[in-house]
């Protein structure tokens, strides 16, 4: 499995997933989306991709700042975890978080619900990054200076208020790729939560 994700402190363990669930060759990929606040994640989305990740490079991003946690690829929005902490929600924006990328055996859960396995023998196994980009508040190495990072100013744009909403073509963006894209929502998997479902999943999406 190849991850991109964003992570907090081990403790609280906040973490914004974007990751890729292997499978045999030939098989789709799986893009899984998800995430942790304080410990608990079970907030997992996925998606088919429309194109093949590994014939070329493509733009994955994620924009987190105190309003919203928006996934997209080359640009296109796939996913949307809005903050809902005026409903009693928990969000992630308590800690700052850090970029990591790796890649690891996932086999036990995440290809074809761990049906398939790893072939060792095509080892080693890697993945590639270029272009990485990031435009975020640094704070010191101490982390005495978190509040610094949620003031709107000219360099922490992003926490705006006007950051916080999608725009209509965005939206519009979002849909599409629900309706011909996704293949898991833990919102709709009633089984798994014995009926009685997440609250964010009855608040709007986007």
């Amino acid at each position: 499995m190849t991850s991109p994700f964003v992570q907090g402190t081990p403790n609280s363990h906040d973490e914004i997933d974007f990751e890729f669930l292997g499978n045999v060759s030939g098989q789709p990929n799986i893009i899984h989306t998800n995430v942790f606040v304080l410990g608990n994640g079970s907030r997992e989305q996925q998606f088919k991709p429309w194109f093949d990740p590994a014939a070329d490079f493509h733009s994955y991003g994620i924009f987190w700042n105190p309003y919203v946690i928006v996934w997209s690829v080359d640009g296109t929005v796939i996913r949307v975890f809005r903050n809902w902490e005026s409903k009693g929600l928990p969000f992630a924006n308590k800690q700052p978080m850090r970029v990591l990328c790796s890649i690891w055996n996932g086999d036990y859960w995440a290809t074809e619900n761990g049906q398939v396995k790893i072939n060792w023998a095509n080892a080693p196994f890697t993945s590639h990054y270029i272009n990485y980009r990031a435009d975020v508040c640094v704070i010191s190495k101490g982390g005495n200076d978190v509040e610094r990072c949620t003031i709107p100013n000219r360099n922490n744009w992003f926490v705006e208020p006007a950051y916080g909403t999608l725009r209509a073509d965005q939206i519009k963006d979002l849909m599409r790729v629900r309706r011909d894209y996704m293949v898991y929502d833990y919102c709709t998997d009633t089984k798994r939560f014995n009926g009685i479902m997440p609250p964010e999943c009855s608040l709007p999406i986007y």
